[in-house]
């Protein structure tokens, strides 16, 4: 395999996996909230904040990945 090969196929698994990890975190994330929010529907302005910010946190996982693939380059 050359190494450009090798490359693509790093920044291919680098994206699957920075981008479902975060993905799948941001579901559960909005998914407790809204189960938070559907027993409790008072609570719903105190819990609105800190989900966003929970989920900006980890969409910046993704985004850090998506720089790390841009960084790597062929030797």
């Amino acid at each position: 395999m050359s190494p450009e090969a090798i490359l693509t196929i790093v920044k291919g698994a680098t994206m699957a996996i920075g981008g479902m990890i975060p993905a799948l975190s941001i579901g559960k994330i909005v998914s407790k909230a809204m189960e938070s929010i559907g027993r409790n529907p008072e609570s719903a302005g105190k819990i609105f904040v800190p989900m966003l910010l929970g989920a900006a946190f980890a969409e910046a996982i993704a985004i850090y990945a998506l720089v790390v693939v841009f960084t790597l380059k062929p030797m």
